[in-house]
């Protein structure tokens, strides 16, 4: 499935905060974007699932504009996962995760074969099936971060949209959230993360989008626009780009302020 813009420009409380941006994501890829705080990172997310409407410009999912199909049909198709999710939330993983299922049910229709079919693979599929019976206010961060990816996957969406899913998470559920999004993708699921982190964009991500002042800055395979110059032009401080010894990745790092190393 193909989710593309054409010279879209958006607001947010009152700010122009995207300028014309056009963009391609083709199915099946493992997209990061990356860029300062009010670079119009979050923005533009919310503008490609259709949570905000455009000021300019059209968001296209298989070719039509998102804003003239259903919010149903969307939402059977695509699915986002935002940064902040909502305070007591006083339910079992299970009821969560089933939540996800309302954009296939009509208000009176019972959960069919299917329904339960698709809830025990999300389950499955985000590692939270051994925790489905906990409440959310019971689990780790990591868990319920995973427990949230869950609710996503019930949907069956062929393209992801994830606002910043590692923050707040230490580094073994960084890296645990990170491998559940790039075991999804080599399933054929489409996946576009929003990330302050570049060595994690660096280390999972294909294609990496480089945003400054609401527009694109960079945008190309992860090995080719993760280098200091490009970096430093987005981030405005100098880089350092290392190589992963093991796998040749690159793992972007702010240099020092006097160029060293460390202290």
């Amino acid at each position: 499935m193909r989710l593309s813009t054409e010279r879209l420009s958006l607001s947010y409380n009152g700010r122009d905060a995207v300028h014309e941006v056009t963009l391609d994501l083709e199915s099946g890829e493992l997209i990061a974007i990356v860029g300062p705080n009010g670079s119009g990172k979050t923005t533009l997310l919310r503008g490609l699932s259709r949570l905000l409407r455009p000021v300019a410009g059209h968001v296209l999912l298989d070719g039509d504009d998102i804003r003239a199909i259903s919010s149903r049909s969307v939402a059977r198709r695509l699915a986002v996962l935002p940064q902040e999710h909502p305070e007591g939330v006083d339910i079992t993983v299970h009821e969560l995760v089933w939540r996800g299922r309302a954009p296939h049910q009509g208000i009176l229709q019972r959960a069919t074969p299917a329904d339960h079919e698709a809830v025990d693979w999300a389950l499955e599929a985000a590692d939270v099936h051994h925790i489905a019976s906990r409440p959310l206010g019971s689990l780790s961060g990591g868990e319920r971060q995973r427990a949230w990816i869950a609710l996503a996957l019930a949907q069956q969406p062929r393209v992801l949209l994830l606002d910043e899913p590692t923050s707040f998470l230490d580094v073994q559920h960084q890296v645990e959230v990170m491998a559940l999004l790039t075991r999804l993708n080599a399933e054929g699921m489409t996946i576009i993360v929003v990330v302050h982190d570049l060595a994690l964009a660096g280390r999972f991500m294909q294609r990496v989008i480089g945003m400054r002042d609401g527009r694109i800055a960079f945008d190309g395979p992860s090995r080719e626009v993760l280098r200091p110059e490009p970096l430093e032009e987005v981030f405005g401080v100098p880089m350092l780009v290392l190589e992963d010894p093991e796998s040749g990745l690159p793992v972007p790092l702010p240099r020092h302020p006097e160029g060293a190393a460390g202290p």
